[in-house]
Order: C-alpha cells, then structure tokens, then sequence
C-alpha cells in the first residue's frame, strides 16, 4: 500500500479500516470486454433489469443496471468495461477476495422463479482458498428494486476467518457529479457525496438534481455493523458505492467452521425518477419496503395496540388492568399490552403474586372477552441473577473487557446481560415460546440491552467459550442470536407479532431493514408525553418524519403518546401515521373520550382494511422539523388514490394551510373531514398538483381528510 497517496486510495475506493491499516479496496481497475468464453444473465421483472457476466480472466461483474420504466441506466455496458466495481470483496484469512478479479472460477449459474418475482444464482469457487461463494440476486414482481446477499462456504478442514465484507461494491452514475445530491439519515439529510453511512444511514439516496433519475442504497446490515460508502468527488461522471459491514468503530469479523455457510445481509437497489408518478421515491420506497421487507404487517395493517407502561410503569397490578381492560375494550384497542411488572424476575414467566394474585388468568378472559389480545413485555437478555437459568449457567452472561459479567441498570434495578451469542439464546427462545403459548399472545415486546446498551455501556461480549472467537466476531454473532431466537419462534407460533425494541437494538430510535429481517416491529422510542407542555406528538412526528421516507412506517411503534393527555385529537391523528400505540391511564378518560377514540379507531381499520395506506408516504409544511410555531403533516396513500391527509395547526394560529400532492393519480376524489363529519370541495388531480386549501374550523388544531378516489 506504500505505493499508493491518500488521494490515490480514496479514488480507488479504499476504505480506511483504521490508523494503521486500509480495507481492501472496493473497486476494480478497467477489465476491458467480455472474451469468447464469458457467461452473461439478465435477470429482469419488467420494471429494472440487471446484467452480471463472468468473464474467466476477469470474474463476476455488473455490466447493466436499467430501470425500464423511467428509461435510464445506473451502469450500461460501456462504462462498465472502463470502470468496473469489484462486485463484492471480503478478506479471507487475510486474502483480499473480489468478485470482478481472477481469484474465482464459475461453478454454475441459475435463475429461477421465486416466491414474488426471479432470481439469478452465480456459484463460484476460489482457485486458492477453499471457499465457495454464492452470489443471489432478488428482483420482485412491482418494484425497480434489485436485492443481492452473498453465502460464504468454507469447503475446507481448518476455519476459515472473515472480515471487511462488501456485499455490493459497484461503479454507478446517475449522471455528472456537478448534478448528484445525497441525502443520508434515512434519505432525509442532505450530506456531501463523498460520505461514510452508519447505523442511521439504513437508506441514501442520491438523485440527479436535473433529471430526478436515482438511486436508493439500502443497507440492511443489521444496527451499529452497517457501513455504506459513497465516493462521488473524483470521478466527474460515476461514483463509487459500497454496501458493507463495518470495518472500524464495529468491526465486522467471521469465523467459518470446515463445512459451514455465512450468509451476509441482503443490500437494495432501489431506482426512481423524482416527479415521475409512482416511480418517485416518496412511492417506489413505501411499497418496497412494505411490501418485500415487513413480515406479515402489510396485509391488513397494523393492530392497535395500547402499553401500561407509562405512567404506571412497574406499577401495574391486577385491579388496574382490569379496569384498563374496560376501558380499552370501549376505545378500539386489538390488543391490550401488560408490560414490565407481571412477571416475577426478569428471565422468567413466572408472573408476580404479590401485584396479580389471580395471576394473569383473569385478565386475559377479560381481554378475549372484549375482543381483544393479550401483549407482554419481556426482557431477552438482561435477566436477574436469582433465576434458574442465570444459577445453572453463569458461563452464559456477557463478559466486559476485564473479564466480569456485564450489567445493565434496568426499572427493576441491575441485572446480568447474557451473551446472543452462546448457548443461551436456545434458552431464550424456549422462554418466548413458553410465554406465548402460556398466555395465548398475539404480541411480544423483546425488550432492554442485548449487542449494545442504548445508554451507554460497553457493546460485545470478551468471553472466549462462546459462539464467537473474539469481540468484533459477537457483536455480528449476537445479532445472528437474536435471529435465532424469533425465527425458533415463528417456527411455532407464526402469526404473533414480535417487536424489536430500539434497546434490544442497540441505539435510541434505530430502525433498519436487518430489524424488519428479524421481527415485525420496532418500539422506536420513548418520548415524554405527561401534559401539553411535554415533547409529546411533535417530536413524535420528528421520529416518524425523518424515517418515513425509507423505512415502513407500520412496522414503528413510536411511544410514549397518552391516551389520556390533551388534547386526544392530536394524539389520535399522530398515531395513524405510523403503528398505532397508546399508553396513559386511561381509567381517567371520559365515556365520551372513549367512545370518540372507539369511533375513530373504527375507522381508521376499516379505511385501512381497503386501502393499502402503505404504499407511500408525504411529509407535509415544516416537516423537517416540527414545531409550536409553524403547521406539519402528513398524507398517506394508496395508489388506487384512496388515502389520508392530516394536518396539526399547532401553536401557529394558521386558518388556512395549501397542501400539494402533484404525484396523485389523475382522477377525481371525494373529500370528508373525519374531525367534523362534513364532506368537503370534490377535487380532481390537477388540484393537488396547484394546491388543495384546507381550513382548520374555529379552536380546531387537527384536521384529518379521507380521500377517496373514483
């Protein structure tokens, strides 16, 4: 590497791994053409098509990407013989390993129907390593999106070690490098396009500023491992791009037993023309993300569910459930969620006596009585030490650096972190499972420190009897640990709903698509929400406005919203645009209240059942960051043209706010305000492209508009 400047090595795409070293390098240099004996498939769903050749002498390379709806290409066939990515690369045992190199001979090369759309499977062996590597690619029926993961083999008798793994490691252009934007932090920034994503960077996009054409890189590396690269100064027409686990803060390692198989985390390619109809972003996202990477929730919608935790939080007990019960039962609610408090210790099902003498029996007749489910909260790695299993096997808990048990301060005070990554999270599954089939569960909240404390405590586990061989190895194997755990679980008990919580996750309001790989939701946060005066729905809206343009907003549980603080209207109208949850003390809401959160919740279901809302969504005003002073929103659409626009006057006293939505169908739409009861102005799609005027009625401050199409 001495030969290289450091201007040198960032043209090339290398990476700084640390002070002292350098990742292997993600791009290739110029390969030429294809000779007589190249293999070539294009795999292709209508919408985009990609062509990969293996060349003998030069490897496995992307020669085409093209979204053949909007009619541009990513790559096209001559500039990827001048400037050719590397396709993918990793180190082995301290080998540089790349896709577009000699390193590699094709075993075989297939497509095939899959569930949804096609997919083309490359197999290649090394030529000095004893390693297979088998290259996926994914395209789905409906969406320019093209999605790859690679399965690593280890074919030989020793291990094998893994590290520096770029799942996709291409040259890409959406035009001159004066045109390109990016925008990081869940496509919401606008950053430099020369630009190192972490654990919030789940999505970037970068888009020609003149013609719109772009391009959506979604890493779906799981939390603080995701690293993705963008180099786009040096090159005035391509840029370098890089999905991959990290290298340096979270360091990605991997051992391979003889005969074992790593497969990485899938990476998306998500194409779009701004302004041009459903295939702009604010639609070619949401159905994506939707409708390939949730689990089960985009098929009705998501359920609504209220939490005890706040403001009792470990202060729930049986006679306030039941009274909580009653009134849930009256407002809608799918499914009533005991959290922390009912059980015993953390660890185990046993339920707490002394707050449910009744155990919790009683209550759930009371729930399925009214039509609902039962929800319980439950810690997967933080336990108490008095349990049977942290007594039986101590050698499980996380050790810190120095050798000790790891600890977390938790609500009922501190307890050990077990390691993901050991025999435990057999054990953890086992407990999941036993409290879901014990209680007849529709929901789950997996909740408190697992691979790193949201809080601040050290991440990983320095044990060395574990699943993983050193500290950079548990911080991925913890995370295949979790995925252990709810796949055992969906084995058994398929329709429940598991949520990921942002502490399990490892980081305040992190959501991602390796979490949407694992579970189907994410309590995302926390927020203070006691009286009028707290964060309360607009650092909510905060939450969910950053994060709807790439993640699907029906898989966030955005907490802590009172069911009981004033005003409910906004309350209500924030929760319909993301999962629904509700916590307060709800005892304290009228009849009235109830019935109106009754009526409306109704409503929205039913909406939701006909209407797939998912399909995209509009932040609307100051929604980049909202305010007292200034009105914000959002509408949600199905594109059938059925959908939601919802508006809060906030502190602002605006009478009158402009909403345009030019990306509607052209058709014509009915419009009925559910605050008021009142049909409004039918509008038609030229409308929304010039402007609808809405106007918020005397004292109102929330507005919600049903849209219909006919």
């Amino acid at each position: 590497m001495d030969r290289y400047t450091r201007r040198a090595v960032l043209q090339a795409g290398v990476v700084a791994a640390s002070a002292t070293a350098l990742a292997p390098r993600l791009f290739s240099e110029a390969m030429g053409g294809l000779n007589s004996e190249a293999k070539s498939w294009t795999l292709s769903n209508g919408l985009v098509e990609r062509t990969v050749a293996f060349d003998p002498g030069g490897g496995l390379s992307t020669r085409k990407i093209t979204h053949l709806g909007a009619h541009f290409d990513l790559v096209n066939e001559v500039a990827s013989r001048e400037n050719m990515g590397q396709e993918f690369s990793f180190e082995c045992n301290g080998k540089h390993c790349a896709g577009a190199s000699g390193d590699f001979e094709l075993v075989s090369g297939d497509s095939a129907e899959t569930p949804g759309g096609r997919s083309l499977t490359a197999r290649l062996r090394h030529k000095a390593l004893p390693l297979e590597v088998t290259v996926v690619y994914r395209v789905y029926a409906g969406h320019a999106a093209l999605r790859k993961h690679l399965i690593v083999r280890n074919t030989g008798r020793d291990p094998l070690r893994l590290s520096h793994m770029a799942i996709e490691a291409l040259v890409v252009s959406t035009g001159p490098a004066s045109e390109t934007t990016l925008l990081a932090e869940y496509g919401a920034l606008p950053r430099e396009t020369f630009y190192t994503g972490r654990s919030e960077d789940a999505c970037l996009l970068a888009t020609n500023s003149r013609t719109g054409n772009g391009l959506a890189l979604m890493n779906e590396v799981p939390g603080y491992l995701k690293r993705t690269e963008v180099q786009g100064f040096y090159d005035p027409r391509h840029m370098n791009i890089g999905v991959m686990y990290d290298t340096d803060l979270m360091p990605f390692e991997r051992a391979l037993a003889p005969g074992e198989e790593f497969s990485t985390a899938d990476a998306s390619l998500i194409l779009y023309r701004k302004g041009d109809g459903f295939n702009d972003p604010h639609w070619a996202l949401p159905r994506y993300t939707a409708q390939v990477l949730e689990r089960r929730i985009d098929r009705a919608g998501p359920p609504w569910i209220f939490n005890t935790w706040e403001p009792l939080q470990r202060g729930i007990s049986q006679e306030i459930a039941m009274e909580m019960v009653e009134a849930a039962g009256t407002m809608g609610i799918d499914i009533f969620t005991i959290d922390d408090g009912w059980q015993q210790d953390y660890g185990e099902n046993e339920v707490n006596r002394t707050a449910f003498p009744g155990g919790l029996e009683p209550i759930l007749q009371a729930v399925e009585a009214r039509g609902m489910r039962l929800g319980l909260w439950a810690p997967l790695a933080a336990i108490g030490v008095a349990t049977a299993v942290y007594r039986d096997h101590p050698e499980w808990a996380a050790l810190d650096q120095e050798g000790q048990p790891k600890f977390t301060g938790t609500a009922a005070g501190q307890k050990a972190v077990m390691c993901m990554a050991s025999d435990y999270r057999a054990a953890a599954a086992a407990r999941v499972i036993d409290v879901i089939e014990r209680f007849r569960l529709a929901y789950v909240k997996l909740d408190l420190t697992t691979i790193f404390n949201a809080y601040g405590e050290a991440p990983g586990c320095w044990a060395h009897n574990h699943l993983h061989g050193s500290w950079a190895e548990s911080l991925v194997r913890i995370y295949e640990g979790i995925r252990y755990v709810t796949a055992r679980v969906y084995e058994k008990h398929p329709d429940v709903l598991l949520d990921l919580t942002f502490e399990l996750w490892g980081q305040k309001h992190i959501i991602d698509a390796g979490l949407l790989a694992s579970g189907d939701l994410d309590w995302l946060s926390n927020v203070g929400d006691t009286s009028e005066q707290s964060a309360g729905p607009i650092q909510a809206r905060q939450l969910l406005y950053q994060r709807a343009i790439s993640m699907p907003v029906e898989a966030m549980l955005i907490g802590n919203l009172q069911a009981d603080t004033q005003p409910i209207a906004e309350r209500f109208a924030t929760a319909i645009g993301s999962a629904p949850v509700l916590l307060g003390d709800i005892r304290k809401l009228s009849a009235e209240d109830r019935r109106w959160y009754g009526e409306k919740a109704s409503w929205f279901k039913k909406l939701r059942n006909k209407a797939a809302l998912s399909e995209s969504f509009f932040p609307l005003g100051s929604w980049q960051q909202p305010t007292a002073t200034q009105w914000d929103g959002f509408a949600r659409f199905a594109s059938s043209g059925a959908g939601i626009v919802v508006l809060f006057a906030n502190e602002s006293d605006v009478k009158d706010v402009l909403v345009q939505l030019p990306l509607l169908p052209a058709k014509q739409y009915s419009l009925r305000s559910v605050m008021t009861e009142k049909d409004l102005t039918p509008r038609g799609g030229a409308d929304w492209t010039h402007g609808v005027a809405f106007r918020f009625e005397s004292g109102q401050k929330v507005e919600i508009v049903e849209v219909s199409a006919s």
